[in-house]
């Protein structure tokens, strides 16, 4: 969820909101997932990390990302961007409590993508959904236990915190 407020008209409500959706929402669902993941993971043959196994990956953005200011002069959106900051977080904190579980989290950016989201800013997104799913699944399907607690494109490159 992006709200395109500029850090001047930034609202109570507006950045609560964004941040429900975008951080707290996975951090639930993760939660309520949990004994489901464990249970995947425990009755995986093998030993390590994967997708095949047992993840979270929950689904940032570049524009969590507080080294990169990707897009600011587009949008400022500082709800969206914040929210995104903090579940990169969540997810170095996920890899960090679920490790031991043979569970796998981590933070993947989809790129910017032909959505209705991707479009919001008034400019036309490069990217079609299906170039980023498809380049999604196979970073996805690359996945290790190097990789728990990344944050990563959709060409598998790690994004910088």
């Amino acid at each position: 969820m992006v709200k395109s407020n500029t850090l001047d008209t930034e609202t109570l409500e507006d950045m609560s909101e964004v941040y429900t959706t975008n951080t707290i929402g996975p951090l639930l669902m993760g939660q309520a997932f949990l004994p489901l993941l464990k249970k995947a993971a425990q009755g995986s043959p093998g030993s390590g990390l994967s997708c095949s196994k047992a993840a979270m990956v929950n689904i940032s953005s570049i524009g969590g990302s507080i080294s990169s200011f990707f897009g600011w002069d587009i949008v400022e959106a500082a709800a969206y961007r914040c929210s995104k900051a903090a579940l990169n977080m969540l997810s170095k904190c996920q890899s960090l409590a679920y490790k031991e579980h043979g569970i796998l989290c981590v933070a993947l950016h989809p790129g910017w993508v032909q959505t209705d989201l991707g479009a919001a800013a008034g400019h036309p997104p490069p990217m079609t959904v299906d170039e980023s799913v498809q380049g999604m699944l196979k970073v996805l399907s690359s996945l290790s236990e190097k990789d728990t607690g990344t944050f990563l494109d959709w060409e598998g490159n790690v994004v910088s915190w």
